[in-house]
């Protein structure tokens, strides 16, 4: 299994990279931090939504409105019928931006400090920039499509890091939402040294990044959950895939439909790992 040459890049000026960094942790730092528990309502698909997501998500539209009018919209608190409307726009190569305004709403919403803002954009279906704010730690994590993944300024390069054998790292698992052979035989008999799951798709994708956890796995995330994280682990020189082997590419469009992840930090350690997984799916 090998990965392919880069696929053609679309510039995105370090001005304009900037200036969407700063925009996203003004609007997190504003709403995010300071507050205690909130109410909170269920959706269709049964997730929490609290007021701080939809004031979250008008703030960034404005402001990404303002500074790219000709872009397009797309972001986790719009109808469906909003969503599917901007996506196709998308794919029509209108470049468009992709935000989940508060991403861990089941964290904040009861005072657990673990929750990010997400912004991608996306050009035909393909992300060429993303950035995950974690405020909590005021940790900005991003990249741009063909120049590196950066948290806080210092690159991210998993070239540099020690390989490590899939019995020896630490995993971010996502029980709830596996196959359920799958979550139990991970439960059971763990082909890993020690689990984690903190409630945030997005971080998640940025801890593989930076090798906070070597081995990742998710049974089911949205388009606006990993369309940046995966663009920074794949930048900081990770691998992902989903639960059925299918490698992702970065010159592949993204699907709007919910799909599983799993991603390691190099291509070799995620063979295995999904070895392991797919053995018991």
């Amino acid at each position: 299994m090998t990965q392919t040459e880069a696929p053609e890049m679309h510039a995105f000026a370090p001005d304009d990279q900037s200036s969407v960094i700063t925009l996203v942790r003004n609007a997190a730092r504003q709403h995010l931090l300071g507050g205690g528990t909130q109410s909170a309502d269920r959706k269709t698909d049964g997730s929490w939504v609290t007021a701080t997501d939809h004031a979250m998500q008008s703030d960034l539209q404005d402001g990404l409105a303002q500074r790219f009018p000709e872009h397009g919209f797309l972001g986790e608190e719009m109808s469906v019928a909003e969503q599917e409307a901007a996506w196709r726009e998308c794919l029509d190569g209108r470049s468009t931006w992709v935000v989940d305004p508060l991403d861990g709403t089941s964290n904040f919403r009861v005072g657990f400090p673990v929750f990010s803002v997400t912004v991608a954009l996306l050009v035909g279906g393909k992300t060429i920039f993303g950035v995950v704010y974690d405020p909590s730690r005021n940790e900005c994590f991003h990249a741009s499509r063909g120049e590196g993944a950066w948290l806080n300024g210092e690159r991210l390069s998993l070239v540099d890091e020690p390989r490590q054998q899939l019995k020896s790292c630490l995993a971010a698992v996502d029980f709830k939402r596996l196959p359920r052979g799958v979550a139990a035989h991970l439960a059971c008999d763990p082909p890993y040294a020690s689990q984690r799951s903190i409630g945030s798709v997005a971080l998640d994708w940025c801890w593989v990044a930076a090798h906070r956890v070597q081995v990742y796995v998710h049974g089911k995330q949205k388009l606006w959950d990993y369309a940046a994280g995966q663009l920074i682990l794949h930048e900081a020189g990770g691998a992902s895939a989903d639960l059925d082997g299918e490698i992702d590419y970065l010159d592949r469009p993204l699907e709007p439909l919910p799909r599983s992840a799993v991603a390691a930090t190099h291509i070799e350690l995620l063979e295995d790992w999904l070895e392991e997984l797919r053995a018991e799916s």
